[in-house]
């Protein structure tokens, strides 16, 4: 067997240098399945993760019947309630089987204590400040010499993007 030699260049991915403390983080709040986690956003869909997440899965004593808490604001509850069923099934399919029976819905501010301190949709992105025209200029005479198209194109918005932080 021939020697291959390593692509990554002594860089490992960030979700296996990570596996092991999340898989502990979440056990310990009751998620044997991390991907419930990890992947809310698709698993409850937009307009379930966008008001909620998940807290905590609590397994009853013969360890079938889990009950799911989620989080959400007082305000977006009575929506949450009405979504439960469906949310339900949908966390269900990620098990593979009935492991949660139960959801139930916890309310906190959308500032708070430990669980409720962060905010359950991500901030909008700050608009940057409109270019100049000759930032622009510069960086199209820069990449004037340029044949192909989108390589011209390319190196016209790295150009804008350099000029535009040096600038500043």
């Amino acid at each position: 067997m021939a020697y291959r030699p390593s692509t990554t260049r002594g860089f490992k991915r960030t979700a296996t240098v990570l596996s092991d403390q999340i898989r502990k983080t979440g056990e310990e709040r009751g998620f044997a399945v991390s991907r419930l986690l990890t992947h809310w956003s698709e698993i409850a869909g937009p307009d379930i993760a966008s008001i909620a997440r998940p807290v905590n899965i609590s397994y009853g004593r013969g360890g079938f019947g889990a009950s799911l808490t989620v989080l959400t604001t007082g305000a977006q509850a009575p929506m949450l309630e009405m979504q439960k069923e469906q949310l339900r099934e949908r966390v269900n399919a990620v098990y593979g089987y009935n492991a949660i029976s139960r959801v139930r819905i916890t309310q906190t501010a959308p500032t708070g204590f430990a669980e409720g301190q962060a905010r359950f949709t991500p901030a909008p992105k700050a608009k940057a400040p409109p270019l100049s025209p000759q930032i622009k200029a510069e960086a199209a005479q820069v990449a004037h010499g340029v044949s192909d198209d989108d390589f011209r194109a390319a190196l016209e918005r790295l150009g804008r993007n350099v000029l535009s932080k040096q600038k500043s």
